[in-house]
């Protein structure tokens, strides 16, 4: 068996006998609670006045929340080996529904975006299969090529490739959010494969340009490079949300005004259950709140982390890490965003956002 350069294989036997980490699994059962109640809490008020319901997004993420753990009892019987027969279904699968969304009609389209298929009882979004798709393809290539990812051809174009079609796609919604997080895993998974850091550091360089040109081709995204750079100037246009996002942060302060409380989420932040639901936590629970949150996160990656190490197989190794890495990074994205420490991108927070 190969071993991932910067990954060990060794375990313990009581890990090794345990179905699953208890620990993370609580910690993730204490992230989807505070999940549904701060959804709750950040919705009540428009729901009530737009929907005449105030329990109506409580309800629907309860709904959510029950699936999710349906599938995570699934997911504790399926040994994740069996996932090897499924890599290629699950990718033909993601980028065919993703080609959908480009048929006018197909989709829903919210904002300028068409992300979504609306069903009857809830909204998909094939960007997030395509997420966990590239994660499980990506790991049985890495795990198959183990001793050759020092070649360019081998080793790091195939991915680049599938990579960037995924990424086209994204784009074409657009979902320029959702392309950064399919790269930074990219990037993460063949650096501890053991690819050369030359073809990364290349990899950087060449993709400067593009993102450059990507981001300054779209008014929008452009309005919002200008409203991270100086929310304040533009507090009443594409600045709204990052201004009123630092609000309630602020008015919380150590402790919170209290669970409910808040005075932000009564329209001052759009959509606050979603992408600015942290703001809402911070408003509420202080700071305090915020960081037992993020604490919480660090934890998930932690383990997750020491789950990879003790994988028994490269592909085992490199699917704990991949899907580590992507909770970790959409934590880092939505935390800094609603901070303003960086550009909005329409990320949610794991475990907790609405959905």
């Amino acid at each position: 068996m190969t071993v991932a350069p910067l990954l060990s294989e060794t375990s313990t036997p009581t890990m090794a006998m345990r179905p699953y980490d208890t620990a993370l699994m609580a910690v993730v059962l204490v992230l989807i609670g505070i999940g549904v109640v701060m959804v709750y809490s950040s919705s009540v008020y428009v729901a009530e006045a737009m929907l005449n319901n105030g329990a109506h997004y409580l309800h629907r993420q309860l709904v959510n929340a029950t699936v999710g753990l349906v599938a995570m009892m699934f997911g504790l019987t399926l040994p994740y080996r069996k996932l090897r027969d499924w890599v290629y279904p699950l990718l033909a699968l993601s980028l065919v529904l993703l080609l959908l969304l480009l048929i006018p009609g197909v989709g829903t389209t919210v904002g300028r975006s068409t992300r979504w298929f609306r069903l009857p009882f809830f909204s998909f979004q094939p960007s997030e299969l395509a997420k966990l798709a590239f994660i499980v393809w990506l790991a049985y290539s890495l795990e198959k090529k183990n001793t050759r990812m020092k070649s360019f051809t081998v080793g790091f174009l195939p991915h680049l490739l599938c990579c960037g079609l995924i990424m086209v796609l994204c784009l074409a919604q657009p979902d320029f959010g959702t392309c950064l997080v399919l790269a930074s895993l990219m990037v993460l998974m063949l650096f501890i494969a053991g690819t050369k850091v030359s073809y990364i550091a290349l990899l950087f360089f060449a993709a400067v340009p593009i993102v450059v040109k990507v981001i300054a081709g779209n008014s929008m995204r452009m309005q919002r490079i200008l409203a991270f750079l100086d929310p304040w100037e533009h507090r009443y246009d594409v600045g709204y949300q990052a201004v009123n996002s630092l609000a309630a942060m602020g008015s919380g302060g150590l402790w919170g005004l209290g669970l409910g409380e808040s005075r932000q989420k009564i329209g001052y932040i759009p959509e606050a259950q979603t992408d600015f639901i942290l703001p809402i936590v911070g408003e509420e629970l202080g700071f305090v709140g915020i960081a037992a949150i993020l604490l919480m996160f660090a934890f998930v990656v932690f383990r997750g982390v020491i789950i990879a190490w003790r994988a028994k197989d490269d592909f085992g190794r490199y699917l704990a890490f991949g899907i580590t890495m992507l909770i970790g990074i959409q934590a880092i994205v939505n935390t800094g965003v609603s901070m303003s420490l960086l550009p909005t991108k329409g990320l949610t927070l794991p475990f907790i956002s609405f959905g």
